[in-house]
This record gives structure tokens, sequence and C-alpha cells, in this order.
């Protein structure tokens, strides 16, 4: 493997696409070209780990060993934590705390949530004292907070200053944070007061208070403020940070619009996980035994309802057993059910999510929702009982009875269980949601149960009536 280190972009690329195909031999590269790696990883730390991300932990572990802990921090900083954590398992203390204390307070706390507890506090123990107690103080807030998501790099200006003086300061502010939206003002307590946008300032007199300068009273959240609370007041205000306050209306951090970004696409495949009962934070990193204890009990909430859909079935075996072809018709039923139904429930999860279903429009929600159930019930019927005609009447399915009345079971069972699934895909979340749950969770395994016992059941129900 041959690569010449022109643009650290270039050899990320080539490096990338080369351990698709055989990561072993970019490992081995690497190792043989530290000066190269060394360059990529300084020059391009983004690209750096998203080449360490498609190597095995030992060869990505060992590279980063090589690194200077400026480095090493800039790269942690751009792999998922779960991953970073296990990147850094074997790395000595000592090592991990130097890196530790390059990176950002916000990035440094989810790292070592991560980690096992004993090695998070030795770290703890080794930072200075002021590094310590930000990283502490951060992870008194779950991730899915304002209060995980902040960053304590706060640009903020007292009150009594004069625009000009203001102007000023930000210019050494400018020189303390790579980066800042909005100026925060804040009075001798670090109560939040107001926020400066730098157009309003650029204009305003020069010696023009900040009160009179500054938004008063901006939105803010306190750090127990849930993600999805945050996301949607970015999203309405088209905010491009959100202060946090304490419970005295203190200042004490921000949500960066790249947090907000990175709490919707949190927020969005968590319902996900939940609609299928699995864990709300587990991803393919998760420790096993914590991923097995949040599976668990929803799989064993869905073997208790497949027993019942098993009894609904069994009441009619006798059906069955005058009419077979009934069993091959049966699962038609059920699959049309369920995946209508799951149309209507991830449109009405994200509906939920975006606040888009107010409570005073339930009741026509959900008679839209049975209109289109009715509709696709009555095209799907009428298709199934043709396709049904024909595979009797032509001997492909063998039945004894009129290939029109076994059309007419299927046709009817089709119409009505695409209808009460697709309510029910709508209803759940909206159910769960009043009895004050989440909305996506475990609904998918719900309307499971529902669409297979109506499915089945029904099915059965009907044949039994008309053959």
């Amino acid at each position: 493997m041959r690569l010449r280190l022109r643009r650290p972009r270039q050899l990320a690329r080539d490096l990338l696409a080369a351990a698709r195909r055989d990561h072993e031999e970019v490992a081995d590269y690497l190792e043989t070209h530290g000066e190269e790696w060394e360059a990529l990883a300084e020059a391009a730390p983004g690209d750096a780990a998203d080449v360490l991300e498609q190597l095995t932990e030992e060869d990505a572990a060992g590279l980063l060993a090589e690194l200077e802990p400026e480095d090493v921090a800039d790269i942690l900083e751009q792999i998922a934590p779960e991953l970073a954590a296990e990147l850094v398992e074997d790395v000595p203390i000592a090592d991990l705390t130097a890196a530790v204390s390059e990176m950002t307070g916000e990035a440094a706390a989810d790292l070592l949530y991560e980690l096992d507890d004993d090695v998070t506090e030795s770290v703890l123990a080794m930072l200075d004292d002021e590094s310590e107690q930000e990283i502490r103080r951060l992870l008194e807030y779950p991730s899915d907070t304002a209060g995980g998501l902040m960053t304590t790099e706060i640009a903020a200006l007292p009150l009594g200053l004069t625009a000009g003086e203001a102007i000023e300061r930000i210019r050494q502010l400018h020189e303390q944070y790579e980066d800042f939206a909005y100026v925060y003002v804040v009075d001798d307590d670090q109560k939040l007061r107001g926020v400066i946008y730098f157009r309003d300032l650029v204009f305003a007199r020069p010696g023009a208070s900040l009160e009179e300068v500054m938004v008063p009273d901006p939105v803010a959240v306190e750090g127990m403020t849930d993600r999805e609370e945050v996301a949607e007041l970015a999203q309405r205000y088209r905010l491009f940070g959100i202060p946090v306050v304490d419970e005295q209306g203190r200042l004490i951090g921000v949500v960066t619009t790249d947090a907000v970004i990175e709490a919707v696409q949190d927020e969005a495949t968590e319902d996900f996980a939940a609609a299928v009962g699995a864990g709300l934070g587990e991803t393919v990193y998760t420790d096993v035994t914590k991923s097995f204890r949040s599976r668990a009990p929803w799989l064993l909430l869905n073997l208790v309802l497949a027993t019942v859909v098993a009894w609904v079935i069994e009441r009619q075996t006798s059906i069955i057993s005058t009419e077979p072809v009934l069993a091959a018709l049966m699962p038609i039923v059920a699959t049309l059910g369920g995946n209508g139904g799951n149309q209507s429930l991830a449109v009405m999860i994200r509906s939920l999510a975006s606040d888009g279903v107010p409570r005073a429009q339930v009741t026509s929600i959900l008679l839209r929702q049975a209109g289109v159930g009715m509709l696709n019930g009555m095209l799907l019927a009428v298709a199934a009982a043709a396709t049904t005609y024909v595979l009797v009447d032509s001997g492909v399915f063998e039945s004894n009875s009129d290939p029109v009345t076994v059309a007419l079971v299927i046709g009817i069972a089709c119409l009505a269980n695409l209808l009460i699934a697709t309510l029910a895909g709508s209803a759940i979340p909206l159910i769960l949601r009043r009895l004050g749950l989440d909305p996506a969770l475990a609904s998918s395994i719900l309307l499971t149960m529902i669409t297979d016992a109506v499915g089945f059941g029904g099915f059965l129900l009907v044949a039994a009536a008309l053959l």
C-alpha cells in the first residue's frame, strides 16, 4: 500500500477507501508511517477519527498511543463516546488524564460517563481543581438533558458596559473561545439578564449601554430540561444557541447549534428504538449485560402477547381443519394489517415528536386516519379477493369451498384489519402520551399484537361465518 501525504484530507479519503477493503493493511501502513499519521491527526482530527473507526479497537488504541495528548483529545472529541471509551480502556491513567485535560468539558464528561466508575474517579483525582469541578458538575446531568448537552465555555459580559467597551471585550473573548454565536449579559450574581446580537452591537452608539442594546429575558432552559424541549425551542425561535440556567436563574452554560442538531438526531433514533423495545440509550457499543437488561423485558412482553394471538387462533382450529387453504391465506391478512398499522404509527410518532398533534385535534386526526385505513382497506380487499379467486379457481390453491366465497372471506378480513390497524397505529402513541409515557414506548410490539390478533382471529371468524 503506497500513499503520499500531500494533503491530509486526501490521505484520509484514501485510507478510508482502503480500510473498507482491508482494515489490517491500513493499520500496518499507519504503524510504519508514523509521521504521516501524526500529521493527519494534527491537521484533520475529524478525518483521523473516521479512519480509526474503521479499524479494530486494538489497532486504533495502538495508533492513539503514538500521538500527543492534545491530538488524542481532538480525535476523541470526534468519536462517539461509547466507542471512544472502548479505545482508551487499556490506556494508562496518566496518559488518559493528559488527553482528558485537553478536551472540552462537555466532551470529557461524555467520555468519562462511559468509563468504569473507578477509572473515572482516578482521572478526576489527577485533574486540576478547576477542570475537576467543571466535569463533575456536567456529570450530574443525564446525557439527554440540557445540562448534558451544554458547554460551560460561555461568552458573557457584565451589566454596566457601554457598546464600545463591549466590542473591545468581545475581541478578547474571541481569543479565549473558538466559536460563539451569541454574547450573554449577566448581573453581579451571574443571573442571565439578556443576549446581544452582534449586528445590533455593531450599529449601536459607542456610548450606548448594554441595557439599550441587549434583548432582555432571552429564551433559556434549566439544566434538567429534556433535550426534546431544547430542540423544539431552537427550531421554534430559530436560535443558534440556548442558554442554560440553574434554579436561581444564574447562567451555567449554553447548548450550541451542533448540540441541538445532535439532540434532534438522538431523539429521532431513540423514538425508533423505543418503538421496537430496544434500550433508549443503547448503541452497538453498549455493554452486553446492559443491552440484555433493556431488551429482555420487552421480549418477554412480546412472548405474552404472542401467546394471546396463539390462543385466538387455537379457538378456531376446527375451521382450519375443515378448510386447510385458510392456513395459507391467514398470513396475508395479518401482514397487510401490520404494514398499514406501522405506517400510521410512524406518522403519528413523527408528528408527536415535532409537537404537531394538539389535544384539541385528536378526534379529527383519528377520523382522518380512519379514512386512510378505509380507502387502503378497500383497495387491498379487492386486490386480495381477486388474487385469491384466481388461485383457488385455477387449482393452485386447493379448496373445498366455492372460490367466490373464499375470496369474499379474505376481502372482508383485509378491509376490517387494515381499518383497525390504521386506527391502532394512530391511537397507541396518543394513549401512551395521555398516560404520561413516551409515545414510542414499545408501541410497535403492542401494534403487532393487535394486528395479528385481529388478522388471524378476525379472518377465521369471518371464515367460520361464511364457509
